[in-house]
């Protein structure tokens, strides 16, 4: 009985990464299509390309860019026609707007921060925050105008 089950674990697994490794697809900048090309290397242009992947995101075709400026991750996803659609930046509480870091400042009192990522979906900004607190990990969105985001 001990095996059968080991056996379905294992079968789980194995369709768990098969399904993730379906779901994303590393790919070289020369397998974009020309316009998703031309958007990654003007947004690339003073970054390093840590990976470029292909996924499908509510049924489109999507390609994610990993990028590094400097000491700091950015993160981009452009549309099949080349449009950025959505932007992931690494930033610090220095660089946030004043409401955001009172929101910041007072959700994380009593523990540390340890990341912030300039969130940006089109036109609505949000800022991901991570904390850690009592031991544990964990973490909290601030819109742009300081409320929390629910």
């Amino acid at each position: 009985m001990k095996n059968k089950h080991n056996t379905l674990a294992a079968l789980a697994m194995l369709w768990l990464v098969a399904a993730t490794a379906a779901a994303e697809q590393k790919i070289k900048l020369s397998d974009l299509p020309a316009a998703v090309q031309a958007t990654v290397k003007a947004e690339t242009a003073n970054a390093t390309v840590l990976g470029i992947s292909k996924e499908a995101e509510k049924g489109k075709t999507v390609f994610e860019v990993e990028t590094k400026v400097g000491t700091k991750t950015r993160d981009f996803v452009v549309d099949a026609a080349g449009k950025v659609i959505d932007v992931e930046e690494e930033t610090d509480l220095a660089s946030v707007p004043a409401a955001v870091k009172a929101t910041i400042d007072k959700q994380s009192a009593g523990g540390t921060v340890t990341r912030i990522e300039k969130a940006t979906q089109g036109t609505t900004v949000s800022y991901e925050v991570g904390l850690k607190k009592n031991g544990k990990n964990s973490e909290f969105t601030v819109n742009a105008d300081g409320s929390l985001h629910k």
